[in-house]
């Protein structure tokens, strides 16, 4: 794999938005540097995501100096959220764990989002990833934590997989659902120049010069039969996914990754497989 590289890169500062594909990003011990530190929770404190808002996906975040964000929609005006001071922390329910987060300081940005949605939400930002939120004990080492991902600090997907992917899925009933945008899948990095499903045997890699181990496969949602664009769902990719990607009761496409050090990546970057 001489020729394997960073295809892509892909922040979502806020979780289950649409975030940005910067040439390069800071990855942080919890992730790439601005993802996922903010979220939608609702009035019982629990995450609000594409599961239940498809409509999310029509939301774009772009990041503010200083970590805020700018929200925008169609048909809405665009809003600036800048990270609030520390204050009183509200707690935040996302899947097992029970986080504590900063609510946003201007109510705008909550009755921007609750309009959008039609449902009444709360934006609210992980003030300290360091602390907050610890990895799931079965995967991590000490003292390793994440920010709101799902449950690790970066996703990588192939090209190769997903073209792989999309061939099932032309064999399939629901043909012409296909083909689909590596977006369906909301990764962190995207690496080219591999054999599709090779990362299914890699246990230690490095992109540029930053290591990551690789702690397990993803196992997918129906967050991935959401048009990206539009917000409808259809039946792929799980139905390909569930004939032919099954693993101990999950559909799986892609690795979680856990970084092993500090540093930049860049779109361009030397993939290498270290164990």
């Amino acid at each position: 794999m001489g020729n394997a590289h960073l295809h892509s890169i892909h922040v979502h500062p806020v979780k289950a938005i649409r975030g940005l594909a910067p040439a390069q990003a800071v990855v942080e011990p919890w992730g790439l540097a601005g993802d996922r530190r903010w979220v939608l929770i609702d009035d019982g404190g629990k995450v609000v995501t594409q599961r239940q808002q498809p409509r999310l996906a029509l939301v774009a975040a772009g990041l503010l100096p200083g970590g805020g964000v700018r929200l925008s929609a169609p048909g809405m005006p665009s809003l600036a959220v800048p990270v609030p001071r520390p204050s009183a922390t509200v707690p935040v329910e996302i899947f097992r764990d029970k986080v504590e987060a900063v609510p946003a300081e201007e109510a705008a940005a909550h009755a921007w989002c609750s309009s959008h949605l039609g449902i009444e939400v709360r934006l609210v930002h992980l003030d300290d990833p360091a602390t907050r939120r610890p990895l799931a004990p079965e995967y991590a080492r000490p003292g390793e934590t994440v920010s709101f991902a799902d449950g690790f600090p970066l996703l990588l997907t192939t090209t190769a997989s997903l073209d792989a992917l999309n061939s099932l899925i032309a064999q399939g009933e629901y043909a012409g659902e296909g083909p689909l945008p590596m977006n369906r899948f909301r990764p962190n990095v995207v690496v080219t120049g591999t054999p599709a499903w090779a990362e299914d045997d890699w246990s230690r890699l490095s992109i540029g010069d930053v290591p990551f181990r690789v702690a397990k496969p993803c196992g997918r949602c129906v967050v991935t039969t959401t048009d990206q664009d539009t917000g409808e769902r259809g039946r792929e990719p799980l139905f390909s996914l569930g004939r032919h990607r099954r693993r101990d009761g999950k559909l799986v496409f892609g690795q979680n990754l856990v970084p092993l050090s500090r540093g930049t990546i860049r779109v361009g970057d030397p993939l290498r497989i270290l164990e």
